[in-house]
């Protein structure tokens, strides 16, 4: 009888549906929300954060909400637990899965399986504090996308996590700027896992997520427009271990890089005009610099041989990396405000880029070409990030 009881796991790729998929034997009603909550050997946890859940929501959105526990067959039958707080909550469902593991597939399984019209996600381990979910609730009323419950905002914060735990969550972060900056700079705080989303932002993208965090994937492949965020203090687990592990930081490097290269067509465009434009600096320090030729000071030709870099690099980026977005506003007039934005973000980054010339010339004994070469891989994510959202995001946004 209990199995019966249980979802059926959604198999094929992994997509959310435009609208709720019927299924056979369970109540079809589309509803305003619905709640995954992915866990593995939680039964220390599992009727404490059905009851504070379903309390909490039935005072927001009475009859207008369903809790989704995905399990993935845990050895201390949290699925079974589950399935006997039913008669108590009927708003509660419960899918085991067998053949799959992993938080984030279970996560879009639960979607997948899903009534509502905004689809959350939620620890089960209590460290999440439920009554934020009444804010990200108003946000999405307000219109938003996306809702995010971060440790980084106001209101926001860590209990009792070590220096160590603090250091590589911020390192994560900043490891993410610097791989995905479109995305994570969006985030104040991208390995949240309590959020909820708009189905239609996310219906009909094929998600692929690595590892145990999904928002970078949802942000990445979804049609978030707008972004909200509300703080949280994440708590110590009340019941259970710990599943955070090195594995998962590895696993969130993998996600990163398969996301940029599955997003990179015009990053990698950046950065083979970005090549050019080295070639352009390197030749005309080069011309203006070295002693058989003009012999000039070493700074003065660098800021020369960078100036001509930018124009040669605005150039080909118009015509060819942004070209789909320059197309929206043709003429001179536009193009000049391009130039003019692009040449702004790149002068700041060739203040850096002359900084760390010297230093790397001056401090370390470098060959100055070579102290060159490094200074600009060294502002290269800096310049694609600020002109993707000055020079040009601007021009598609007045479009």
């Amino acid at each position: 009888m209990l199995n019966e009881s249980l979802l059926p796991v959604p198999t094929g790729p992994l997509q959310i549906a435009e609208i709720p998929k019927t299924l056979e034997g369970f109540d079809n009603n589309v509803l305003k929300f619905s709640l995954v909550l992915p866990t593995y050997n939680e039964a220390g946890n599992i009727a404490d954060i059905v009851k504070i859940l379903s309390e909490l929501l039935d005072r927001s959105i009475p009859g207008e909400y369903e809790l989704i526990v995905v399990d993935d067959n845990s050895p201390d039958q949290t699925w079974k637990l589950a399935l006997e707080l039913i008669p108590d909550y009927p708003q509660l469902r419960v899918m085991r899965r067998v053949e799959e593991k992993g938080l984030s597939t279970a996560v879009i399984r639960g979607w997948q399986g899903a009534r509502g019209e905004v689809l959350g996600v939620i620890d089960a381990d209590l460290q999440h504090p439920p009554e934020v979910l009444e804010q990200l609730l108003q946000e999405m009323g307000k219109g938003a996308d996306l809702a995010v419950a971060s440790r980084h905002v106001e209101g926001g914060g860590v209990s009792e996590w070590s220096v160590i735990r603090r250091f590589l969550s911020r390192g994560a972060q900043m490891l993410g700027l610097m791989i995905l900056p479109e995305v994570i700079g969006r985030l104040s705080d991208p390995m949240s896992g309590y959020f909820m989303v708009r189905r239609s932002a996310i219906a009909g993208k094929t998600l692929s997520p690595v590892g145990y965090k999904i928002l970078i994937e949802v942000t990445a492949r979804g049609k978030i427009r707008w972004l909200a965020e509300a703080g949280y203090v994440f708590r110590e687990r009340q019941a259970g271990e710990s599943k955070v592990t090195w594995k998962q930081y590895i696993e969130y490097l993998q996600h990163l890089v398969r996301l940029r290269l599955s997003l990179s067509a015009r990053f990698i465009q950046f950065c083979l005009v970005g090549l050019s434009g080295v070639v352009v600096d390197m030749g005309f320090l080069f011309l203006l610099s070295d002693a058989s030729t003009l012999g000039l000071p070493l700074t003065r030709s660098k800021i020369i041989a960078g100036e001509l870099a930018i124009i040669n690099n605005f150039i080909w980026n118009d015509f060819w990396t942004f070209r789909d977005i320059s197309r929206l506003q043709p003429g001179k007039r536009q193009r000049v405000k391009r130039l003019i934005k692009f040449n702004i973000v790149c002068l700041a980054g060739l203040v850096l880029n002359v900084l760390l010339l010297n230093i790397f010339f001056n401090v370390f004994q470098l060959n100055k070409y070579l102290a060159n070469f490094l200074a600009i891989a060294c502002v290269t994510l800096w310049n694609f990030w600020f002109n993707l959202k000055l020079s040009w995001r601007v021009t598609e946004v007045d479009k």
